[in-house]
């Protein structure tokens, strides 16, 4: 029986989160997924359906949740279920929501000079199956600041100040653009990249959030 995905999308539009709904759905259909493709947080309703799934992928910047949701959500991926996800889409959604941040692995703060900023990606976990294969390479987009869990693994990190700010005068910083991490019998994978999808939509990002997601799957 084909493993089963649930990708809700919605929040800011900037971040085009239809457009990302549907580069995941295409590549865990590829995959031999069946997936489920919704804009509302009503499928968080059901927790009993929740458990029953392989693999949740949140697209939500911003926005609110209910803390019965977020909790079903959090009790599913205990259970075993995987989450996934990228950008704001899962790490600046539900601000509010203390749970939600606890179960992701970390929080958007900043990305100092906005978008269009260039830097590099550095694989630091080259024999990890998430990132083997896959060089070093440049983006140009929005760098997430991120205040992270020191549990969570790290595949991949951008280094800080690129660009002047009050951050700067601590001197550098790797920030974490790759993880995973564990949530009781549940898998999470989280890419830093993703703020439209035209970041993520090819190459080596696309092939690290497509790896990721196999990997939290149930």
């Amino acid at each position: 029986m084909a493993k089963r995905a649930l990708i809700t999308w919605g929040g800011w539009d900037g971040h085009q989160p239809d457009k990302v709904a549907a580069l995941f759905a295409a590549d865990l259909r590829e995959a031999g997924f069946a997936v489920e493709v919704t804009d509302s947080l009503a499928c968080f309703d059901d927790a009993a359906a929740l458990k029953s799934l392989d693999l949740i992928v949140p697209v939500w910047t911003m926005s609110t949740i209910e803390k019965e949701r977020s909790q079903a959500v959090a009790d599913a991926v205990e259970s075993g279920v995987g989450l996934a996800g990228c950008h704001g889409g899962m790490c600046d959604a539900f601000r509010n929501d203390v749970v939600w941040q606890f179960m992701t692995g970390a929080q958007w703060v900043a990305h100092p000079g906005n978008d269009g900023v260039e830097y590099r990606v550095r694989i630091t976990d080259p024999t990890n199956p998430l990132v083997a294969g896959i060089d070093d390479f440049d983006v140009k987009t929005e760098q997430y600041y991120l205040h992270v869990d020191p549990a969570v693994k790290i595949h991949a990190v951008c280094d800080f100040p690129v660009v002047d700010g009050p951050h700067a005068p601590n001197g550098p910083v790797s920030m974490p653009i790759g993880f995973t991490k564990l949530w009781g019998k549940g898998r999470v994978y989280y890419n830093a990249l993703g703020h439209q999808s035209n970041v993520i939509d090819h190459g080596a990002p696309r092939e690290m959030i497509r790896r990721g997601m196999l990997w939290a799957a149930r």
